[in-house]
């Protein structure tokens, strides 16, 4: 062999080194994210997602990938989008809520699974335990539907003369038979008539609301669900209308304009399944987590809106509120 040619020979094999090194190094993963509601009202949200992520290390778009798959509030639409992520081989589907989570539970059995769940996950069946999950499944849980008895204790200490409370479900949600269930006994204890009145389109929605004011209902708890938060709009604005005093269970939905919501900060439980998702990306296990739960509640109270309604909100309720929106 000549010295020309070893020299060539030399300078290709040099010049194969980069591209070889490349080759080699590993795929970037790619994250689930499977969500009921839509992107445009959870960008705090997923802020809180990708802040947990951060935590272990991960950062979007620079050494994991996420693939979004948003419901927009019709739970119809969630096997197909658990189903494309499953086809896409993502390494972990994080999913929020409920009825997202169940979804992804049905679409594999192998791919991890960090969900928010608003019911009972053991009762649901998501999880054998909350300290030890089992299966390709943990997360937080903040038990939202528990939360029902107290936002009607609450709605009873603003509107204490009255003996009839609506209760808005979305009709199409798996988590409204024990809404329902909670509300009955809630209502019961409390010695209120209640009546419960089903929506899944923005047309029922303002049927229900005329019902409530037809029946001469004294106050409106409307229960948690992706459908509603995405209506909240609509819901503050029929409230004003019919000048019914509501509950809602998220914080934004008081600080647009609801009288009041009592429920947790889901900000904190998007940063935890951003924290669950990034460990079992560096090779962690579901059933090595367990289940999280809340540790504390929030009450908003609006005093703009009940001024509006002509309510004088007791002092015990503004007392007990974590923020009093004047």
């Amino acid at each position: 062999m000549n010295r020309r040619t070893l020299i060539t020979l030399l300078g290709g094999a040099a010049a194969a080194w980069p591209l070889a090194a490349h080759a080699q190094q590993p795929a970037m993963p790619v994250i689930g994210f499977l969500n009921q509601e839509s992107a445009e009202l959870t960008a705090h949200l997923v802020t809180g997602f990708r802040k947990g992520l951060s935590e272990t290390g991960f950062v979007e778009n620079q050494n994991v990938a996420i693939e979004y798959r948003w419901a927009e509030g019709r739970y119809e639409r969630l096997p197909q989008l658990a189903a494309d992520l499953v086809n896409r081989k993502v390494a972990v589907i994080a999913a929020a809520y409920f009825p997202a989570t169940l979804a992804a539970k049905a679409a594999t059995s192998t791919i991890p699974i960090v969900f928010i769940s608003g019911v009972d996950p053991i009762a649901a069946g998501l999880v054998a335990s909350l300290n030890r999950p089992g299966g390709n499944l943990t997360g937080v849980s903040n038990f939202n539907t528990s939360l029902t008895a107290k936002r009607l204790e609450l709605l009873h200490q603003v509107v204490p003369r009255g003996d009839t409370v609506v209760v808005l479900v979305n009709s199409t949600s798996p988590a409204t038979q024990t809404i329902e269930a909670e509300a009955r006994s809630a209502a019961q204890a409390l010695g209120l008539r209640l009546e419960v009145l089903g929506a899944s389109t923005d047309d029922e929605i303002d049927a229900a609301f005329a019902t409530a004011a037809q029946h001469a209902a004294s106050a409106l708890l409307v229960a948690g669900d992706a459908y509603f938060n995405s209506r909240r709009a609509q819901l503050i604005a029929l409230a004003a209308r019919y000048r019914i005093p509501a509950n809602y269970d998220r914080r934004e939905i008081a600080t647009d304009g609801g009288l009041m919501s009592y429920g947790m900060n889901n900000v904190d439980f998007y940063r935890q399944v951003g924290i669950y998702t990034g460990q079992i990306l560096k090779g962690a296990k579901p059933a090595d987590f367990p289940v999280q739960q809340p540790t504390k509640v929030e009450l908003v109270v609006n005093l703009k809106t009940a001024r509006s309604l002509g309510l004088e909100l007791p002092t015990s309720v503004l007392l007990s509120a974590d923020e009093v929106i004047e």
